[in-house]
């Protein structure tokens, strides 16, 4: 779906929400991909590191460049979505909300990353749309 498809304030909405989700994605590689000491606690404690950490970072760098471009942003959302929930359930049952002291930074930002995912996701609907069986 393009952005003429969408109303200005959709196209307003997703727009912020595709720019937001990427910025956060970008600004974790920095400590996923220099093994920062959190990010490597994090993966030691969920018995993934290093290559949970690479993974997750490619993952999420695949994710934040497809949120920005507007005809793929769709499935950006779905990556950082599928992503972000690995994040949110590994806070949820292994790691906690507060890592290390962040103060429930992390987990926090796992969440805006999801919601503003769902919004694109559903703002760009008519376009992931086509690829599933029986659309146009």
């Amino acid at each position: 779906m393009n952005d003429a498809k969408l109303s200005k304030p959709q196209s307003i909405i997703s727009w912020i929400c595709q720019v937001a989700g990427a910025v956060i994605l970008f600004q974790t590689l920095f400590f996923k991909f220099t093994g920062a000491p959190e990010s490597v606690y994090i993966f030691e404690a969920i018995g993934a590191e290093p290559f949970g950490r690479y993974a997750s970072g490619v993952a999420e760098l695949i994710a934040g460049i497809l949120l920005l471009i507007p005809a793929l942003s769709w499935a950006g959302a779905f990556l950082a979505i599928g992503v972000m929930a690995g994040a949110i359930g590994t806070h949820l049952t292994v790691l906690g909300i507060v890592v290390q002291d962040d103060g429930g930074t992390l987990f926090a930002l796992a969440v805006v990353v999801t919601l503003a995912s769902v919004v694109v996701a559903y703002l760009r609907r008519a376009a992931w749309w086509r690829f599933m069986p029986g659309g146009s």
